[in-house]
Order: C-alpha cells, then structure tokens, then sequence
C-alpha cells in the first residue's frame, strides 16, 4: 500500500492534505509532517494543508488557503480521520483521488486507497514509516518535518507512556531527534497550561466521582466553564488527567458545548469505543469519544461503563 500511494503522488501536481475536526498534536503533526515531506521531495508540485486552524496549535504549523478551483483533479490525502464526516473541510469532495492514512479501526472505509494500522502509536509515526519506505525513490525529510511528526507521535502516545507505544515507535522518535529543532521549546509549547485551566484541573480533582468498580466521571457544565473561563477544547486537555488515580479502569468527561454535550472515554484496560460507537463516537479502544444532546443520556453512557469496568 505504501508503494501505491507513493506512485499516486507522483502522478498528481496538486496534492491536498486533510486532517480531522477538532484537530490534536497528531493531527496536525501527521498531516504537516507530510506536507513539508512532499514539498521538499517533489518542489515543482502544489501541496498545500487545509482545514479549520486551532489557534492552540499555531506553534504546530498555520494552514494554506485554498480557493475551490485548487481541488479540481487534485489528490486528496486525509490524515488522522475514521470516519469521513469527521474530515475537517468538506471539500475534499471535489479532488480527483483520495487517499485515507489512519490508525483508527477503520468502521469507515471511506477512500480510493486506504492505509490502516491500528498498531501504529500515531498516524504521524505512520506518515515517517512511509518517509523511510520511499527514501529510496525520492522522498526528503526536513528537520521541519521531524519536529513536527515528533510533536505528533509525544501527543498521541502521553509522552511514550500509552500502551500504543512500541518499540518501532521508540526507534522513530530516536532517528526523529537527530533532526535540528529545539525539543525543550517544543514541549513547553505543547505541555504549558493557562492558570485558569490549572484551576480548572483543581476543580476536576475535587469533583471526579468514581465507584467501587473503578468508573469514574467527571461532568463539566457551561456554569463551570464560564465561572473557570475556560472554552470546552481546553476543558478536554484535563481528560487523562485522572489516569494516575489509585483503582480507575476506565473514566468519562461529560463536557457541554452550545449544541451538544461532548463525551471524552478514556480507559487503563476495558474495551470503550463500542460504547462511544453507540453515542455518534468512535475512536481507540482505550480512548474515544462521542457526542450525546441532553444530560438524560449521560445516564445511559454511565450505565454501560459502569458495565464493562465491572465485568473487566
């Protein structure tokens, strides 16, 4: 697969890369990873990142925009993303191809040509295993493109301490740190915390709820986000913050939103992407999320987590 999709970039002049919604340090790694990867191996193409920026991640990377015309007979390579309403600008409809590189169970086989690794810690590791396949032929690393899918891969493995971290995902992040970028500044950026998030941290440590089969929750409404000053996207950085609590298997932040009321799984071993499946969600098995509209519901979502942290 990785050999076909390096043959389809090569037929294309206009190369499009998309991340998901709600975009995090993967996200953006993986698909800028891969934008810089491509304009320094192929400099007389067009490539460019689209989608919504996320004013958190700009010490990531900023975005290019597009006008519609660009998309016509373009390539379009969807990063990071299950399932296809969740691709962050829906014009990737009007490309010519698309491509879909992800390590998500793939419920969604939306795509042209589909790389899947649910092995993988991140789909940034996957876009330097695909760097390391296509060397021979042509492809260029850039210490802008290591810093960035290193960014991706510390994201979305807790900084190396999630299960998904492998000895493969080691050894990426060793050949990435031989690039020239400051890794200190790097993890400042990604790891500093507004002091009212911080507060907001205090409140999630006093207010967590857990019972004796080790579930827990946490449920943050707008009164609180509004009282801590906080916007819901901050509120969800806190969501692995009660993975070091004494006895916890599994833990849900209900966090609402003006429209919704997001839902954020996190898990130590008990299976939680089928629940989240049920709720208009998805994701890993021990980190996923969904999307519930009353607080009636989260009665049903605790009720199932509740189940499995008690038959684990």
């Amino acid at each position: 697969m990785k050999q076909e999709i390096l043959d389809c970039i090569k037929r294309y002049d206009t190369i499009i890369v998309h991340r998901h919604v709600r975009p995090d340090p993967d996200a953006y790694g993986s698909q800028g990873g891969l934008v810089e990867i491509l304009k320094k191996s192929f400099p007389n193409k067009k490539i460019y990142a689209v989608g919504m920026e996320d004013p958190s991640l700009h010490y990531m990377t900023r975005l290019d925009q597009v006008e519609d015309e660009v998309f016509n007979g373009a390539l379009i390579i969807i990063c990071d993303t299950a399932n296809a309403e969740r691709i962050c600008d829906d014009r990737y409809k009007l490309g010519d191809m698309l491509i879909k590189i992800d390590h998500h169970p793939n419920e969604d086989a939306y795509g042209d040509l589909l790389w899947i690794n649910t092995e993988a810690s991140s789909v940034s590791e996957m876009v330097y295993e695909f760097y390391q396949f296509g060397r021979e032929q042509g492809l260029k690393m850039t210490d802008e493109a290591a810093r960035l899918l290193f960014a991706g891969i510390v994201g979305d493995t807790g900084r190396f301490l999630y299960p998904s971290t492998t000895q493969k995902t080691f050894d990426f992040a060793g050949e990435l740190i031989r690039y020239n970028f400051d890794r200190n500044d790097l993890f400042n950026k990604m790891y500093e915390v507004d002091p009212k998030v911080i507060k907001l941290h205090g409140y999630v440590l006093q207010n967590f709820e857990m019972n004796t089969d080790g579930c827990a929750s946490v449920t943050i409404t707008k009164e609180i986000l509004d009282e801590h000053d906080v916007i819901p996207s901050e509120a969800s950085l806190l969501v692995s913050t009660l993975g070091s609590v004494k006895g916890i298997k599994a833990w849900v932040f209900f966090i609402e939103e003006r429209d919704q009321i997001r839902v954020r799984f996190r898990s130590k071993g008990p299976i939680i992407n089928t629940i989240a499946k049920k709720y208009n969600g998805g994701g890993h098995p021990l980190a996923a999320g969904a999307s519930i509209y009353s607080w009636e519901q989260k009665e049903d979502v605790l009720n199932e987590l509740e189940a499995v942290c008690k038959n684990y």
